[in-house]
Order: C-alpha cells, then sequence, then structure tokens
C-alpha cells in the first residue's frame, strides 16, 4: 500500500494510540537513573498509579510486557507444585494457565467457551469442593482481550469469599486498567498484573503488579524460583523512587504524562467515554446485522468488541482489504477464533469523531468484501453518540 495522506488508524485492542503530549514527554532527555531527579520521577508514577488500581498498597513497576507480570504474580506467591484454579475464557486466559504449568504449578484448567467470562458459582462450586485448601490461588482474567468479554471481579470475589476458601486472588487487567472501572483493594484482588500498552496510552515496554497485604505475606514463603521478578528488592528500592536495575526511563516519562492526562479527565468519566463508545459499537455491529461474540449482556467490554463474521467469509481477509484501502488495523482473532472474528479496539486516547471513522471503515470494508450486511450500522452508532 503506498502512502495515500493522512494518518493511519490503529484500531486492534492495544498497543494503542498514543497521545502527542505522552510522545513529547517521552522525547525528553535521559538521566541518571541513581539521580534525585530520577527518585523524584520515581515517587511520582508509583503514587500516581495507586488510584488507577483503587489500591492504597505497593505497585510494582517492570520493564516488561504483560507476560513479565503475569510471571512475577505466580512466582512471588506460589511454591512449585501448588494448585491453581485457571478459566477457559480467551486465548490469553489460556497462555497463563499454560505458563503456570511451565513453572511447576499445577494448574486446574475450567473449559469454557470464550463467549463467557468466569463463572462466579463455578468458582464457589469449585473451591467448595477444595476441603482441604490445595488450591493457593485462583487466576482471572479481567478483560479477555482476544473475546471482549469482561468478568465479574466483585462477584468472584465473594464467591470465594462464601466458600470461606483462603485461596489468593489474581486478576490479569491487562487490557482493563485506565479503560474499566477496576478496585483492586475494593474488590479483594491480592495481585493485580497490567500492562503500559493499553487504557495507560503509552507504547508496550512497562506492565505493573498492584499487591495486597495478604498477597505480601504469601510472598514470604513462596518458594518458586525468582531473581528479576522478585518483588522484594522492587519494593526496598521504591521507597525513595528507585529500581534495583536500570528501568525504562523514558517510558516512565509518558507514564507520568499518562497519569496526568487520566486525572485531568477524571476517572469516572474515562469509564463512562468507554461505556459509551463500546454501546455506539454494538449498535454498530447490530445495525450491520451482524453479532457480537460477547454472549452475556453484564459482560461486554467496554474496551473492545469482538465480531462475529458470517459462515463462508474469513474476518483476516476483510481486515487485510480494510487495511489496504483505509489504512485501518483492526484486530485478528487469535487461536480458535483465527478467521472467525475481527475485533474493533476503542479504548485509550480515543473520541467520537475517532469512532466515527473507525466504524464507517468498517462498513465500507465489510460491504467491499461482499459480507450480507445492512447499510445501518454507522447511522445507529451515531444515534448513540449523539446522546450525552
Amino acid at each position: 500500500m503506498s502512502y495515500a495522506g493522512g494518518r493511519h488508524f490503529l484500531q486492534i485492542p492495544g498497543p494503542t494510540n498514543v497521545p502527542d503530549s505522552v510522545l513529547r514527554a517521552m522525547a525528553a532527555p535521559t538521566i541518571d537513573h541513581r539521580g534525585p531527579e530520577f527518585g523524584e520521577l520515581g515517587r511520582s508514577v508509583l503514587a500516581g498509579l495507586k488510584p488507577v488500581f483503587g489500591t492504597t498498597r505497593p505497585v510494582v513497576i517492570y520493564p516488561a510486557s504483560g507476560t513479565g507480570a503475569w510471571e512475577a504474580a505466580l512466582v512471588n506467591t506460589l511454591s512449585p507444585g501448588d494448585r491453581v484454579l485457571c478459566f477457559e475464557t480467551g486465548h490469553f486466559a489460556t497462555l497463563w494457565q499454560e505458563m503456570a504449568g511451565k513453572l511447576g504449578l499445577t494448574v486446574d484448567f475450567v473449559p469454557g467457551d470464550w463467549r463467557h467470562g468466569v463463572d462466579p458459582a463455578q468458582v464457589a462450586d469449585r473451591l467448595g469442593q477444595d476441603t482441604a485448601h490445595e488450591i493457593k490461588a485462583v487466576c482471572v482474567v479481567h478483560n479477555e482481550t482476544s473475546t471482549g468479554v469482561t468478568s465479574r471481579i466483585a462477584e468472584i470475589r465473594a464467591a470465594i469469599d462464601a466458600a470461606d476458601h483462603p485461596a489468593l486472588l489474581l486478576v490479569d487487567t491487562i487490557s482493563s486498567l485506565g479503560s474499566i472501572d477496576y478496585r483492586h483493594d475494593e474488590w479483594g484482588v491480592d495481585v493485580t498484573v497490567a500492562g503500559s500498552q493499553k487504557g495507560l496510552m503509552l507504547p508496550p515496554g512497562l506492565s505493573f503488579n498492584a499487591i495486597s497485604d495478604k498477597a505480601l505475606a504469601a510472598s514470604e514463603k513462596a518458594k518458586l524460583p525468582r531473581s528479576f521478578w522478585d518483588w522484594r528488592p522492587m519494593l526496598a528500592a521504591a521507597e525513595r523512587g528507585y529500581f534495583p536495575y536500570t528501568p525504562a526511563t523514558n517510558l516512565l516519562y509518558g507514564l507520568r504524562e499518562s497519569l496526568r492526562l487520566l486525572e485531568e479527565e477524571g476517572l469516572p468519566t474515562v469509564f463512562a467515554r468507554h461505556i459509551r463508545h463500546a454501546e455506539a459499537t454494538r449498535a454498530a455491529v447490530a445495525g450491520w446485522g451482524l453479532e457480537v461474540l460477547c454472549a452475556d449482556e453484564r459482560e461486554h467490554s467496554a474496551a473492545l468488541t469482538a465480531v462475529l463474521v458470517p459462515e463462508g467469509h474469513d474476518a483476516d481477509k476483510i481486515r487485510a482489504l480494510i487495511l489496504d484501502r483505509f489504512d485501518m488495523s483492526l484486530g485478528a482473532g487469535l487461536g480458535k477464533l483465527t478467521g472467525r472474528i475481527f475485533r474493533i479496539g476503542h479504548l485509550g486516547s480515543f473520541n467520537d469523531l475517532s469512532l466515527a471513522g473507525t466504524l464507517s471503515g468498517v462498513q465500507m470494508g465489510l460491504a467491499l468484501s461482499g459480507v450480507p450486511i445492512r447499510p445501518d450500522g454507522v447511522n445507529a452508532a451515531l444515534d448513540r453518540l449523539s446522546v450525552s
């Protein structure tokens, strides 16, 4: 494809578009990561992250992808042979449980259809049967990026409590933090995993663990090998705003700015904006006569929408045409959903006009691909966007 003017529409569900002010912040000169200026930067971002997680407890920042934060959550709290309870809600939940197995944990993997989130009743049932308390952790993906399904963490916490079970609750918020309402402390989460490249509006390269007191206590007894991921030196250095090894300095500049933007807009407003854009996107899908993948209205994601294509059509070919004709990237179907869906990301630095342009490109691409749709999708979305 040759250059045709205008900007590229990056509408995958992460990495997301990076605001200009964040890009400018990252362009600042690199400083001494042992000097006083860096200490101020470190303390600033560590404090600024806490309201986004909904916590007053420690947060650790790693120079890594979200996959690294997955591993950190496991190795800091568990020992070889420990049982963990995981749920097949999509591609990333599957990858996390595979990692747990590779690390020497025993995984109870509850099968799922990739169209529903974690069923709190199943959590209660599994833990209720575990009278010996062999299950040491429950691992849940809050917003499954591969499916557009959001699990109900507060209800899952209530199910654990109803079973009177001591298992830790580990939650992946990689595609929900900063986009979907999340409350680490209030919901009794023990470790929250997150990444920089989605709702935090940064490039990939930073990941996070928010840590409860219960998780800190578990880390004192955990026996899985850990070095780079070890919380203890990270937390000790963080008291003064530093890291025990070289940090991603310029990404931290960007993080400081992205946290400022979230604070300026206000998290309740941010969450409401994402809900509104998700509702408009689903209105467009219904207007086209197509179906979203998420099968439970309570679990619709506010960060992305996965769209099923009709039988006889290849979602990847539709995506390729849209990229070629309109310079817009949509998310691919992953794993068992390859070729069956495309994913529209509507999270991070995003507004009404960006969504209108995105949905227009999708509608034109579907028509050009020969997908039998009604031409009502964009207008249905605009009707929703016109309501404050």
